[in-house]
């Protein structure tokens, strides 16, 4: 949500942009009321739609503005206009601490000043029962004038300011653990959430033993990293320095300071309170930071002399200080080396987010993938391989070593989706273009394996085998990973309509696998195996997709990740589940449960809702805004009615997490609900008078072709069923011809769909319109009824063409250089124009002309580019040509950032 200088909000003009937080933008401004320079800080959009977060944030805001000390920047109020809320906030000038130290350590003498300031903003803070939670030095600014002020008091959390300890629930909004302490408050400028966990090592390093446990934080974890900042003014460093947040933790918890490092001038007193600040155990640790006030108040004590030290004196500092690193080091090697799942390491939580520009994967895209996986952790636990998404909607695996600070994209996966890891970790498997491909991380380029048109997961076995599968509605097949040809590892019994997601058991021959039917509770989870094709029935509901390790099951129910105890042996449950993480993102229905365990202890995951609320937006041939309809939503497939007065989505119901019709009334702006079956409806399309819908439905299990009156009333018709997907494509004009796509089990990407078409009466036996060997998308009839316009991949990539209806005796290329393969392409009314949309999201007109027996293809011309959501039926058009009504992402959209947790199965309950 950029905003250029000049633009008001309220009566704050802003005046030029300062930096961008982990929760928002922070701007200069002026009052132009009271004339004065203000800082402006931006509430996101996600957290402006979202009540909780807004009234979380109005209590923020109330509790700062309790905070009237001459060290805290003031909170001057709350402003809102045109959708735009700010936190207006005193504008403090000068440089931080961070970057004060950042040119070494800080003479004695003018570091207790400062951090006598710094104590009397932290104890008028603790008085009004306010805990910052986020000290550190780049929170304090040093003003000319000698004034200290602590900022940030975003992460501030009210507390009972006589009280120690806060609740021990983790539902419980005020606990304070590694990872929701960068999530819960919209103030917070830090910019972790931004730039993944190399930054959060600037507030890691500052984090109490408890936090960094996931434990409660009260006012001794202020006065913890009140010392950490002390003694980083004194040494000029870190208390706690390490190449990666887990490293860093690992000496939070388990190192001791650099004693030797605080300089021979400091006065014993001081030194003292370093100590008392830095106890682990926060019952040792100084209890009161206005004790600290009072230390730092008192004439400074003559610091200790230390005599001259002699040649071994001066050795046995550095050979200390060397077996500190080495054992340090040793430290953090075993962190990640993960040793047995027995190990008594308490669990360390901590962010990964995208890189900057990137947007982790969700449920909005591929099309061609609907509810892919998006993240996986290595089998060491070393390593972990997310998809993630453009601002341009590119799709790219990402690879983030927990050891280093920054990941890397993963060349040749362009268009990835579902990554999987080989056994050794050394190479990741991964969908794209219809394959199932393979990459080895030493480098060299992807090996492409098997068809795969419409993949549902695979996985990797010890004995060299990938078991995957390729398609919504076929069996699992079984490859060998070097490549060859697939064959069925799975067989469809009673009810089964797809077999996907697969997950091998430690032994490399078993495997787990979801078997999807009709309805949710029609959901199950089996055990297969290489050897047979013989099954047990491990669970019934719940999630579409498991993981196993250090002896339990790992499923999603609702949004809660939980572990069961599992006998690999004898293939059963031997405990209850219990709760592992809340607030777990599932995508998709049947749900699938965000998130990945290693053999390690090694455990990742990510919250939040995993859809993306998508605008359905107008827009002119030249790409200007021209309005927006209905509210936001999580919109797919979006078909106008042939007069575009109508217009049809389908809609996620969230709750239910199954999908709906929905019918707009263009003229009056109204969004009524059109189905009501527990199964999943999906693509619309008009009859070509407006009076009825034709839809799929998945309330049978395939998705089979329905119809029902515009008007909601009377009972639906069902079209056409079999065991395949059908998705409705266009309606004929003359209301006689109904043309679908026919989604079939093949594994070949070739074959996946065709296109058919329904008669509307008489036997309504289908008939083939384009089949074969290449992959035909969907498909519209043109205005005068004789020709279609379809997508092939018979070229090599998805290029429009058009053939001749009933017979496709021969057919004309529209699109030059690839045409998207689901929303490709529209006819104006009169038929002498298609407009399709380029790969590159360029929406492209072209000339022609269907009146004669030759089909003729004119010049095409772009029209404009649109930021588009990646979704499915992305966009239509008015039949005049002159408006466009596009499914388009929002300016934010930034999703959750992945959770990752170290020795997660420490602490097992049984």
């Amino acid at each position: 949500m950029t905003l250029s200088p000049g633009t008001c909000i309220g009566v704050y003009e802003v005046v030029a942009a300062i930096g961008v937080g982990g929760m928002g933008e922070v701007y200069r401004g002026r009052d132009t009321r009271l004339k004065r320079e203000v800082a402006l800080k931006i509430l996101p959009r996600a957290f402006a739609a979202d009540p909780d977060r807004l009234a979380r944030f109005q209590r923020e805001a109330e509790a700062l503005a309790s905070l009237n000390h001459p060290n805290i920047a003031a909170i001057y109020g709350l402003e809102e206009a045109d959708g735009v809320r700010a936190l207006v906030m005193e504008l403090v000038e000068g440089e931080t601490l961070a970057d004060r130290i950042a040119r070494g350590a800080i003479p004695v003498d003018e570091a207790l000043p400062i951090a006598k300031q710094v104590a009397e903003a932290l104890e008028a803070a603790h008085e009004q029962g306010i805990i910052h939670r986020d000290l550190k030095p780049a929170n304090i600014k040093l003003r000319s004038d000698g004034t200290v002020k602590v900022l940030d008091f975003g992460l501030a959390k009210l507390n009972d300011p006589n009280a120690q300890n806060v609740s021990n629930d983790p539902n419980d909004p005020n606990v304070s653990n590694v990872s929701n302490v960068l999530s819960m408050s919209p103030t917070i400028t830090s910019p972790a959430l931004l730039t993944g966990v190399g930054v959060l090592l600037g507030t890691a390093a500052y984090m109490s033993p408890e936090q960094a446990k996931g434990r409660p934080a009260d006012k001794r974890s202020d006065i913890w990293a009140f010392g950490c900042v002390l003694y980083e003014m004194l040494t000029g460093k870190r208390v706690f320095p390490g190449d990666d947040v887990s490293e860093t933790l690992a000496g939070v918890i388990k190192s001791e300071p650099a004693w030797g490092a605080v300089p021979v001038e400091t006065p014993a007193s001081i030194r003292r309170l370093l100590r008392r600040c830095l106890q682990k155990d926060p019952r040792r640790r100084l209890h009161d930071v206005g004790d600290a006030r009072i230390e730092l108040e008192e004439p400074p004590d003559a610091p200790q002399i230390v005599a001259a030290p002699s040649r071994q004196g001066r050795v046995l500092p550095w050979l200390l200080a060397f077996v500190s690193m080495v054992v340090a080091g040793v430290a953090a090697a075993a962190l990640f080396s993960y040793r047995s799942a027995g190990e008594t390491s308490e669990p360390i939580r901590f962010f990964v987010s995208a890189p900057n520009g990137w947007d982790l994967a969700r449920q909005s895209a591929p099309p061609s993938s609907a509810s892919p996986t998006p993240l996986t952790v290595s089998p060491d636990g070393r390593t972990l391989a997310f998809v993630a998404r453009s601002v341009d909607g590119k799709f790219q695996i990402w690879l983030r070593s927990l050891a280093t600070l920054a990941a890397r994209q993963l060349e040749g996966t362009a268009g990835a989706s579902s990554p999987f890891w080989s056994p050794d970790s050394a190479a990741l498997g991964f969908f794209a273009d219809g394959k199932l491909k393979k990459i080895p991380l030493s480098g060299g380029p992807p090996i492409t394996l098997a068809d795969a048109p419409n993949e549902r997961g695979a996985a990797w076995s010890r004995q060299g085998v990938i078991v995957f599968a390729p398609t919504q509605n076929s069996p699992l097949m079984r490859v060998p990973a070097s490549g060859g040809t697939p064959v069925a590892v799975t067989a469809f019994g009673d009810g089964d309509v797809g077999h996907r997601r697969p997950i091998f058991l430690p032994d490399g021959r078993h495997f787990f696998y979801h078997a999807a039917g009709a309805s949710l509770e029609q959901q199950r989870i089996y055990v297969g195996s290489l050897d047979s094709r013989d099954r047990t029935l491990v669970m019934t509901g719940d999630s579409a997709n498991v993981a196993y390790a250090a002896g339990h099951l790992l499923f999603v129910r609702q949004t809660t990740l939980l572990a069961r105890p599992f006998d690999a042996g004898r293939l059963t449950f031997t405990g209850e589940p219990f709760p592992v993480a809340e607030q777990v993102q599932v995508l998709g229905s049947p749900p699938v449960g965000v998130f990945s365990v290693s053999e390690t202890g090694v455990l990742t995951y990510q919250t939040g809702t995993g859809t993306t609320d998508t605008e359905l937006t107008w827009f002119d041939r030249t790409g200007k805004r021209l309005g927006v309809l209905g509210p936001p939503g999580p919109y797919l497939d979006v078909e106008l009615s042939t007069d575009a007065r109508q217009a049809a989505v389908s809609m996620l119901d969230r709750s239910g997490r199954t999908r709906d019709i929905w019918l707009f009334d263009v003229v009056r702006n109204l969004r009524t609900r059109f189905t009501f079956d527990p199964g999943d409806e999906f693509v619309s399309v008009w009859s070509p008078d407006g009076s009825r819908v034709a839809f799929g439905s998945r309330r049978k299990g395939p998705m089979d072709l329905y119809v029902k009156t515009a008007t909601g009333a009377g009972a639906e018709e069902l079209l056409l069923e079999d065991r395949f997907d059908k998705v409705p494509a266009s309606w004929s004009p003359d209301g006689k011809y109904l043309l679908y796509v026919a989604i079939s089990s093949s594994t070949s990407a070739s074959t996946g769909n065709d296109l058919f078409i329904l008669p509307l009466s008489g036997d309504r036996k289908p008939f083939a319109f384009a089949s074969g060997p290449f992959s035909e998308a969907p498909g519209q009839f043109s205005p005068n009824g004789r020709w279609i316009a379809y997508s092939s991949n018979e070229s090599g990539t998805n290029e429009v063409y058009v053939a001749p209806f009933p017979r496709a005796d021969g057919k004309w290329q529209i699109s030059n250089g690839g045409g998207a393969s689901f929303p490709a392409f529209r006819w104006s009314r009169n038929g002498d124009e298609i407009i399709y949309l380029a790969p590159d999201n360029t929406l492209m007109a072209v000339e022609v002309n269907g009146k004669g027996t030759a089909f003729e293809v004119g010049a095409a011309k772009p029209l404009f580019r649109t930021r588009i959501a990646p979704t499915r039926y992305e966009w239509d058009v008015t039949p005049d040509g002159q408006r466009f009504l596009i499914n388009t992402l929002p300016e934010q959209t930034a999703s959750s950032p992945m959770t990752v947790v170290l020795n997660w199965n420490a602490e097992l309950q049984h």
